[in-house]
């Protein structure tokens, strides 16, 4: 066995080099366009696997007040009106199905936001990351929303079409929007809950950015650390 003597700095040199390890990239001017793009990548993937996790599981948008999807402002306003008609359980069942709509819709989006930062060009990489404390985030809402739409929507009006109330509500809407008095995502109830499970997907997803920005090393993630460290 070797003498303990030879060792008894060992903890001393390791801290060194945890230091030297972490403060590698002590400004975003360090880091490679490549590093930059790796990292980005990284955090989005960790992001979405967050954000799916939690949300695209039964009761992720119904027991979660910051995204769980409420009536369309219409149907809010005529509630007492229709509760005393009879229409309350309508209501409530209304309210369920559009959350496990988004529930279900949810996990189609992990692979389409991986696949956007094909699209990213490495030079902009660096001024996506500094752009503020979701502008990752921003940036792939920007680039994915309208075909993460496409791909939620079919399935969100597949169970909420399932509910008695629904069909009226469009209906009723269809021409209420005409006159411009409610936004096109509220015509449908489909349309309304499929923005609103975007909304609260990316919400996730910034949410977890911000987590990475404040704590990066504590993400786990090699280069996450490296990239996101820059920015301190």
């Amino acid at each position: 066995m070797l003498p303990l003597k030879k060792f008894k700095h060992a903890p001393v040199v390791a801290a060194l080099v945890l230091t030297s390890t972490l403060a590698f990239a002590v400004s975003l001017s360090d880091l490679s366009n490549q590093d930059a793009t790796s990292g980005l990548k990284a955090a989005l993937e960790k992001g979405a696997n967050v954000a799916v996790s939690k949300l695209g599981v039964e009761n992720g948008f119904l027991n979660n007040d910051k995204v769980k999807i409420q009536l369309p402002g219409p149907l809010q306003q005529a509630m007492p009106l229709l509760k005393m008609t009879g229409q309350g359980q309508k209501l409530d069942d209304l309210v369920v199905s559009m959350n496990r709509a988004a529930e279900s819709a949810v996990p189609l989006a992990k692979p389409l936001l991986v696949n956007a930062v094909k699209s990213m060009s490495v030079t902009d990489a660096k001024n996506i990351l500094s752009g503020g404390e979701t502008s990752v985030t921003d940036f792939f809402r920007q680039k994915t929303a309208t075909p993460l739409g496409e791909k939620f929507l079919p399935i969100v009006k597949n169970i909420t079409d399932k509910n008695g109330l629904s069909a009226k509500y469009n209906s009723t809407m269809g021409q209420v929007a005409k006159t411009g008095l409610v936004s096109g995502d509220q015509a449908t109830v489909e349309g309304y809950v499929t923005q609103r499970s975007l909304d609260g997907l990316f919400y996730m997803i910034g949410e977890e950015e911000k987590a990475i920005r404040r704590d990066p090393v504590g993400a786990g993630s090699a280069i996450i650390g490296k990239v996101f460290g820059a920015l301190k």
